[in-house]
């Protein structure tokens, strides 16, 4: 189970009341479910526990998660009513949840696998005495009253009681509480054609009384079902595990081991007794075990397995290095700052579940259908069998059976069931391997509506890592270059901003001793106000020294102008500094281009999206890199607050927004935008704003986000269309609506031969082959979905 903690809402006004059980998101395992109706009635029973905020079931990923107090014994109890089983976090923690799980799943599908061999290998022997019949009908007539019958039925029996007893467990199981699923419709039909052939076997007179003449049995038609939908359930099984493959394929990168350095010495121990502040030793070719900071040594790394970047990123003192990837040529000394739940690996892991586990807001369609199916088909069964037991041709009681069984094996409520989740399993998994996360499934269908993408620049476009390219005085500055640069990067210590960190790394590569400021303000979109060592310290824009009074003679002035105008004018951002009140001289900084901006912006114009860009630089830098990534329009001297604006503008004129950015001033936008997406090397604030994460820095992940989502949601759409489709067309046919048509329409005797194994001689669909259609229906839709694997979604 996996818990994320919310604080109760407090009443406006007036005092605290008794503290509330806590509100929690919860994800448990929920067996026995079978197709959409089990999903409802499981959300419905989850719902009536006292404090629930809302329930939502996945059938593909066989988990419930529930936002409400930790009741965990009224969830058992409740799913329990319902006719399912619940695992509570006591029995089965995340890992061992999954392991048991999945042992669970291949023991089910080695049962099925028998079963299902059984099973058709007796409807295969039942259904050959049909050839016989033709060649040596003397043989036929003789013996079928003495003993073909009842061979029949001895073959028959352990198929139904054997193999068919999961549909029966599963009837009692939901109709023990006055429920129906479809195990209920399976098990009805089966029994119905089974116990109609016994009594034509040992008792027929009652049958030839009815209808006039000798009745046929149906042995063969029960046990091609029961083979058939079994059958249908195996390939729906190994499908189900390949949904999954993405998930597996990341948890199975977690390192086991790691080789800690205490006291000089090395000492291999397993992961999960590693503590943060431990210093571990990775040499070449070996995996990194834990999230940490390199200490010392560089090297290149692979982070492919987590970012889908197959560029290996070159690593040194200071730098951010992941668990799960691979270091390929130095010797790394890593501080550890996360295991376990808390590493990147782990994270990934968990949105990708989560967002497995979401419902698309179209599977509201099929949920409301599902909430009913079953009875429905129920009453169209019934109203069949009266239907051609009062008005159908002779013999009238074995016509009204068949067609009843048939309505009752033909509908398929797995599909529904499927249709959606199967979807996201593979959609969002396939995002993973790109390196892109979805938080959930509502930005998954979203994200292919989008038209409009809105670019921070530093950290987006640029590499987030600018330099200082030069160091200017004014004529008239009370300090000299070094003096300059230590005083703005003493000052700028106080900022999270990317050019603080540049300055800050040009005094360190000077040599300079910085000082902590006495007093730190940062002026939204114009630069920071700071004391150090008791001097006024002023860096930023032309409005922050001109707002502060910050003086310069007019030799001086004019000069400042034209070094911050030079700059610009090469895609430089120019900083003035201004000390005790005098503008003493401009630093000018600059951030590289990422190699993959240029190509992400034309793939992203490729799919039809308009793309901002949006910087708190002045014009000059801001149309440089524009023009460099071949950018349309952008919007300089944007304030953070400015973006959010931007962002409900163009909703407000039509348009589907996306935010990309890295930073916490990007946060409101993110969180503003239909669709927010940080980049996942920027900080922990933009990635929990946004429900869609880049695991890697550069814009064709965009592209690859959108899409997938276009991708995923055709699927959707193709899966809900089948599945709608073929119970709207095929139900009326298993009702009788291939007899109206053959006799009726075309006015025939006899269907042509070649429909016959379908529709029999008279046009009545034969129940062996509604169940064939039944299993390829929700066969199908898995197969679809699957076809996401290798769908084409590269940036």
């Amino acid at each position: 189970m996996t818990t994320e903690t919310r604080e109760p809402r407090r009443p406006r006004g007036g005092a605290a009341p008794a503290a509330p059980a806590r509100s929690e998101t919860q994800q448990f395992v929920v067996r026995g479910m079978v197709c959409a109706s089990c999903v409802r009635r499981v959300e419905k029973a989850l719902t009536a526990v006292a404090g629930v905020e809302r329930a939502s079931v996945n059938l593909a990923t066989e988990e419930a998660t529930v936002v409400g107090p930790p009741a965990l014994a009224a969830f058992k109890e409740a799913v329990s009513r319902a006719g399912y089983e619940l695992w509570l976090p006591d029995e089965a923690e995340a890992g061992a949840a999954r392991d048991r799980l999945e042992e669970e799943r291949r023991v089910e599908y080695r049962a099925l696998r028998s079963r299902v061999i059984v099973s058709l290998g007796v409807a295969a022997l039942l259904a050959a005495w049909m050839p016989l019949t033709w060649l040596f009908p003397d043989l036929h007539h003789s013996l079928r009253t003495g003993f073909v019958h009842t061979a029949f039925f001895a073959l028959a029996l352990p198929v139904q009681l054997w193999a068919g007893w999961t549909f029966y467990q599963g009837t009692w199981r939901v109709g023990r509480h006055g429920s129906t699923d479809m195990n209920t419709l399976i098990a009805v039909g089966t029994s119905a054609a089974f116990g109609y052939s016994v009594v034509a076997t040992f008792a027929p007179q009652i049958f030839a009384g009815i209808d006039g003449i000798e009745p046929a049995v149906f042995f063969d038609t029960s046990t091609a079902i029961i083979g058939l939908v079994l059958l249908g359930r195996m390939l729906e099984a190994r499908a189900k595990g390949q949904t999954g493959e993405a998930v597996r394929a990341l948890i199975a990168l977690r390192p086991h081991t790691a080789r800690v350095l205490e006291d000089g010495e090395e000492f291999e121990i397993p992961v999960k007794a590693v503590q943060p502040g431990d210093v571990v030793i990775v040499r070449p070719s070996e995996q990194i075990p834990v999230d940490g900071e390199v200490v010392e040594g560089t090297s290149a790394v692979d982070e492919s397995m987590l970012t889908g970047e197959s560029v290996p990123v070159p690593k040194g003192t200071g730098d951010r290095v992941f668990g799960a990837t691979l270091n390929i040529t130095g010797l790394l000394r890593i501080r550890v700052t996360a295991v376990g739940a808390d590493s990147a690996l782990a994270r990934i892991v968990r949105l990708v579940e989560e967002a497995q586990g979401s419902k698309a807001p179209i599977q509201g369609l099929a949920d409301r259908v599902a909430s009913v199916f079953v009875p429905i088909v129920f009453l169209v069964a019934g109203l069949t069998f009266l239907g051609w037991l009062l008005l159908g041709p002779e013999p009238a009681f074995t016509v009204a059976i068949l067609n009843a069984v048939a309505v009752l094996i033909i509908a398929c409520p797995c599909a529904l069931g499927l249709a959606t989740p199967t979807a996201i399993m593979v959609g969002t998994g396939r995002a993973a391997q790109r390196g892109v996360l979805f938080r959930h499934a509502e930005a998954l269908q979203q994200a292919r509506r989008i038209d409009t993408v809105l670019l921070d620049k530093t950290g987006t476009i640029t590499e987030g890592r600018p330099q200082v390219v030069s160091v200017e005085l004014a004529p008239d500055a009370p300090v000299d270059p070094d003096a300059l640069v230590r005083l703005a990067a003493s000052a700028e210590r106080g900022s999270e901003h990317p050019y603080a960190a540049a300055l800050v790394r040009e005094a360190e590569r000077r040599g300079l001793a910085l000082a902590w400021p006495d007093t730190f303000e940062a002026v939204a979109g114009h630069g920071i106000v700071a004391r150090v060592e008791g001097r006024e310290v002023l860096a930023g824009n032309a409005e922050l020294l001109a707002g502060r009074g910050a003086r310069a003679e007019t030799r001086g002035a004019t000069r400042l102008d034209l070094l911050a105008e030079q700059a610009a004018e090469r895609g430089e951002t120019p900083i003035r500094v201004a000390v005790d009140g005098v503008a003493a001289g401009v630093i000018a900084v600059a951030d590289r281009v990422r190699e993959a901006s240029a190509p992400g912006v034309r793939r992203l114009q490729s799919l039809g999206v308009e793309v901002v860009m949006l910087t708190g630089d002045q014009e000059g830098p801001a149309r440089a890199v524009a023009e460099a990534v071949g950018l349309r329009e952008y919007v300089a001297r944007v304030r953070p607050e400015d973006k959010a604006r931007l962002v409900r503008e163009r909703q407000r004129a039509g348009h589907t927004i996306a935010m990309v950015g890295d930073g916490i001033n990007d946060a409101p936008a993110l969180a503003a935008a239909d669709v927010g997406i940080a980049i996942g090397t920027g900080t922990d604030v933009a990635m929990e704003t946004a429900p869609v994460t880049l695991m890697r820095p550069d814009l064709l992940g965009i592209a690859s986000a959108i899409a997938v989502s276009r991708a995923t949601m055709r699927v959707m759409w193709q899966n809900l269309g089948w599945a709608f489709g073929y119970n709207v067309l095929l139900i009326p046919v298993a009702a009788g609506l291939g007899y109206l048509f053959f006799t009726g329409l075309l006015d025939v005797q006899e269907v042509p031969r070649l429909l016959q194994p379908v529709f029999g001689e008279r046009g009545f669909l034969n129940p062996i082959a509604a169940a064939a259609a039944m299993a390829l229906s929700s066969v199908s839709v898995m197969t679809n979905s699957l076809r996401l694997r290798t769908a084409r979604v590269d940036g």
